[in-house]
Formats: C-alpha cells, structure tokens, sequence
C-alpha cells in the first residue's frame, strides 16, 4: 500500500470528502490526523468517522489558528488541504469570513510550512467556480480566470499561494479544482456545501425540492473517485506545480439531475422549478461542464461511478442515517 507508514493530515477532515479520505488512507496503513473546526455551518459531523474513530487522531482547531496549524504540520508527509468555506451566498454575505478561510488562513498554513515542514507534499481542494461564467464548453484549465463571487476570488487566492509556495520556496503542491461533488456523508442540512444536499433530505423526507432555473448544465463527481484522484495526485511526482480539472462521467441539465435523483428513490418525490431571485442570478454561472482530459491523459484518473449508481449509494446512505445530518 502507498501511504503505508506515512503521516498524512487533513484539514477539514470529519467533513463530507476530508472523511472518505480518512477511511482510504487509513485502510492503507496511513497515520492520519483529521484537523476540524466543528462550526456548525460548515461540513463535519462526528458521524462521518464512524468506524475509524480509534483510528484516527481528530484535532478541533480551525486553519485559522497558525500556531496550531503550525504544530500539526511538523513531521507531516502529506497534507490534503481540503478545509474551506463553500457556500457562495455566504462569501457574498460575509465575505471577510470568507476571506479569513479561504485565502489568509491559506496563506498562514504555507507560511508554517515554509518554516518547519518544507518537504512536506500537498493537495489542495480547488474549484471549478474560479472560471467564473464559461466562454466555451467543456472548460479546460487554459479557460480565462473571471470569478462570479468571493468566493471564487478568494479560493483562487488560496490556490495561487500554493502555487507560488512551490515555485518560490520548493513546498509540493498540486491543486484539484473541484465540480459538484456528491456522495454519502455531504451536508443535507442547506444548500450551503452543495444544493444536491438539500435535495437528498427534502426527497427522503417527503417534500418537494427547489430546482433553481433547471436548464443549466453541470458535470458531477462521486466522493470516491474525487478520493482517488486526490491520491493519486499525492504519489505522482509528474503531478507537482500542476492543477488539473476534476470532473464526472457526464454531464447533465439540473432537471435531468432532478429527474435521476427521483428515479433512484424508486420513482417517488417531485420537485419545483424556480426562477432565481435577482441576488443569486447575479452569481449564477450559468452551463458548466468540464475537460478533464489533462489528468486522465497525464495521470490515467478517470471518473468511473455513473450518475445513476452514486446517487442511489448516497440516497441509501442517507435513508439509515439522516437523523445524523438534519
């Protein structure tokens, strides 16, 4: 096994994708440390480490504390930095929280590395939403940079840090840049890490979800094979300095989601078709599907769970769990 013996942290790690790679990591002979700020608003939850609890050392601190960031880096092989703020409304609501999060507290983490952990190799968790509105379709990494909200202005901020640590200081970086990723163990309380959360816990609770606009085009991607992407991009030297686009194993309208996610509970549930209101339309980025072609021709990821059999894993996860995440 690859990490076998190897120390690896995760921020953000009892949240929904920081927890499936838990369990990969630690299935592999990893010593893993979990960093966690437990804010409500955001994605952990004690139940995603079910199972692995008395395998993991779990540290609650938040990434924006540098000398407790500064203390869990030392001794490090890997970090997986997937911690952030991911709610668009949010970022434009509170965008110095945001900016806290996503870009100073980035900053702070390389800095501590810089200082004691200079070899240590690093994935950091980007997204697709620093190309703002698409010139074309699918959008390659070579797509204009042109954010739609602070959000995506500071993680791209965070993400160039990552860049430039390695280009100027040597610190092993590769950056994911991330598209609707979806998945047992995703926050269903809101809208707020992902609007396929609230549609999972409005279906499974009997009520009709919200389907914003409905004609827009989006490409998604199932937690495992996020995962191994992340993985596989921590043992690839070829990878370092790279960024690469992650993306699903095809894409579809938000009313074709809807009506798949509805077949996958057997046919029952139904939705509403909303017009946006003038605050999200503004941020909306409209169609959005990726090429991935670069990771898959330079590192042979491919995405390999179809819509249909993530959607039906995450509704029967959450089906026996959901008292756990509402």
């Amino acid at each position: 096994m690859k990490f076998e013996g190897k120390k690896a942290i995760i921020t953000g790690g009892a949240g929904f994708i920081g927890s499936h790679l838990a369990r990969r990591l630690v299935h592999e002979g990893a010593e893993v440390t979990l960093v966690d700020s437990f804010i409500p608003e955001y994605g952990a939850n004690t139940e995603n480490l079910r199972g692995i609890e008395d395998k993991v050392r779990l540290n609650i601190t938040d990434v924006r504390d540098p000398h407790a960031m500064k203390y869990l880096i030392a001794g490090q092989d890997y970090l997986f930095n997937l911690a952030g703020q991911t709610s668009h409304m949010d970022s434009m609501a509170n965008p110095f929280t945001d900016l806290d999060i996503n870009a100073k507290a980035q900053l702070s983490i390389l800095e501590s590395c810089r200082e004691i952990n200079t070899g240590i190799r690093i994935v950091f968790a980007g997204t697709r939403q620093i190309y703002g509105r698409p010139d074309y379709l699918p959008v390659d990494e070579l797509h204009p940079i042109r954010p739609v909200d602070v959000n995506g202005i500071n993680k791209l901020a965070g993400e160039w840090y990552h860049l430039l640590y390695g280009q100027v200081y040597g610190i092993r970086s590769t950056v994911l840049r991330l598209t609707n990723t979806y998945g047992p163990c995703m926050r269903i309380k809101d809208a707020r890490q992902t609007f396929v959360g609230i549609w999972v816990r409005n279906l499974l609770e009997g009520r009709p979800f919200d389907v914003w606009g409905g004609e827009q085009q989006r490409d998604f991607t199932y937690v495992d094979d996020c995962v191994e992407a992340m993985c596989l991009v921590a043992l690839r030297d070829e990878s370092i300095g790279q960024v690469y686009n992650l993306g699903g194993v095809r894409h579809v309208s938000l009313k074709e989601l809807a009506d798949l996610l509805i077949a996958a509970n057997g046919g029952a549930g139904e939705y509403r078709v909303q017009q946006f209101p003038e605050e999200r339309k503004k941020i909306d980025i409209g169609d959005y599907y990726c090429d991935d072609t670069k990771i898959k021709t330079e590192l042979g990821w491919h995405s390999k769970t179809s819509l249909e059999e993530g959607l039906g894993r995450t509704l029967d996860y959450f089906r026996e769990k959901i008292g756990c995440y509402v």
